[in-house]
């Protein structure tokens, strides 16, 4: 299977659509060859302003730049923009739904060596507490294509999530991406796993082992955390009667407790989270640090187990 980091997706992607609109700008933390900005760069110097290490000025620069009409990108790693920035991104961009694409590479344990101060577990949950944005995370490289397309297209604050690591390509070029709508990967009858970015892969994995058990995993592609898909949640509740939950973030916050409140308010079912539990990463290459954390096609294995045992 084909390995490429959904950020070289955004790069590439973000290019093309800078030949159709000369309005779309570019900002950066100085860290534009990580985050894959530089192709922007190359292409349109005159359209590209790297603000430094000053990722307050990143956003709030952005922010101006919309009354001005200009669609900005601000770029740089997910742990720096939305951490340090995160008063610049409520009250410039959010307060203001300005329209501001905040897109950040190098988030969850998969940014590996870097260790825990760069491995940002926390984006999903302190982004999608904000009023007006939106929080998108990609499976892989085509996907992070057509979501790149799409923040640009839709009007108001986002936020997108690429990856450092080289993920599974597992999508097709005529597969529809729409914000705020979930795609059914693999269907199932037993149980449903809900995945976002890298964890679908590890889902579609775990699934495989699980038919070998008799098990009928459905798969679930949850791109969007917000505005989250609530029909499909409650189909597979409906359908599934267990979800299990899969994510690259802390089990407080993001996608799993996304998926839980509308459980609660719905259709409650047994419910699994398979997410880092309350701690900080460290250094060490991907697939250890998922093995480590319990991110792998095991442990969704033994979170589905138990959801479906307590269905009965």
């Amino acid at each position: 299977m084909e390995m490429i980091p959904t950020r070289d997706g955004f790069g590439k992607e973000i290019v093309e659509l800078g030949k159709l609109n000369e309005k779309i700008v570019v900002l950066s933390g100085d860290l534009e060859d990580a985050t894959r900005a530089e192709y922007f760069r190359d292409a349109f110097p005159e359209r590209f302003f790297n603000l430094g290490i000053a990722e307050q000025d990143v956003v709030g620069t952005a922010a101006g730049l919309t009354f001005h009409g200009f669609i900005p990108l601000a770029c740089s790693f997910a742990v720096f923009l939305t951490n340090r920035a995160y008063d610049m991104i409520r009250l410039d961009v959010c307060y203001n739904n300005r329209n501001v694409k905040v897109v950040c590479s190098h988030a969850g344990l998969t940014v590996g060596e870097d260790g825990a101060s760069a491995q940002c577990l926390e984006d999903f949950a302190i982004m999608r507490v904000l009023p007006n944005i939106k929080v998108i995370c990609p499976v892989d490289v085509i996907e992070a294509k057509k979501a790149t397309r799409a923040i640009i297209s839709e009007d108001g604050p986002m936020y997108m999530r690429t990856s450092r690591a080289p993920l599974p390509v597992i999508t097709k070029d005529s597969d529809p991406f729409i914000i705020g709508k979930a795609n059914v990967i693999r269907e199932g009858k037993d149980v449903s796993i809900i995945g976002c970015g890298m964890m679908v892969s590890e889902a579609l994995s775990a699934a495989e082992i699980l038919k070998k058990e008799n098990i009928d995993a459905r798969v679930i592609n949850m791109h969007t955390i917000k505005p989250i898909d609530q029909e499909m949640i409650i189909k597979c509740a409906k359908e599934t009667g267990a979800i299990v939950s899969a994510e690259e973030h802390q089990a407080n916050g993001g996608l799993g407790s996304a998926i839980a409140e509308v459980l609660a308010k719905t259709t409650p079912v047994p419910m699994e989270m398979v997410a880092v539990n309350d701690t900080f990463g460290e250094s060490g290459s991907p697939q250890e640090l998922l093995k480590a954390y319990h991110l792998k096609d095991v442990d969704i294995v033994k979170a589905a187990k138990k959801a479906i045992e307590r269905k009965k």
